[in-house]
């Protein structure tokens, strides 16, 4: 039993989130600026990974980015300053969230869309069937179905 229970903590351990190890001469003294350069860190999108952050990612482009992040910090820059440096050499998809701008638009309004779009679709296939289930038949039907049953089931109806 003790054995099943340690092999399913070690696998539990496994699954849980890994952070990208720092290298400690990537990090910087003071830990006010530490702590501002890792929430920054955690905002921009590795252009590797593409579903990490730089924060949480091992790649190369991760780790250089991170030490952009470091090097604009000791040089003064605010957060805004940071962030603006780095779009402006890769872009608005190196941010986690994306600014809302007409280049964007799609990307932030599609979701909704798409909810607009398939509650319509479905709103129009439950009318068909809704129509389809009140269809009655006329005399001349059901005694042509009477016909084609026999006797028995026409006492049913």
């Amino acid at each position: 039993m003790r054995t099943i229970l340690a092999a399913m903590l070690f696998l539990l351990a496994l699954a849980l989130p890994g952070h990208a190890a720092l290298d400690p001469a990537e990090m910087l003294e003071d830990p006010a600026a530490e702590a501002r350069a890792r929430a920054i860190s955690k905002e921009l999108r590795c252009m590797v990974c593409q579903n990490q952050s730089i924060d949480d990612s091992d790649a190369e482009l991760a780790r250089d980015l991170r030490a952009v992040v470091r090097d604009r910090i000791r040089a003064g820059d605010s957060d805004e300053e940071v962030f603006d440096f780095v779009v402006e050499r890769y872009g608005d998809f190196v941010l986690m969230t994306p600014p809302f701008t007409p280049a964007t638009w799609l990307l932030w309004l599609a979701p909704g869309l798409v909810l607009i779009i398939g509650g319509g679709v479905a709103l129009l296939v439950l009318r068909r069937a809704r129509g389809r289930a009140e269809t009655r038949l006329t005399p001349e039907e059901e005694a042509r179905l009477a016909a084609l049953t026999g006797p028995e089931t026409a006492d049913r109806g």
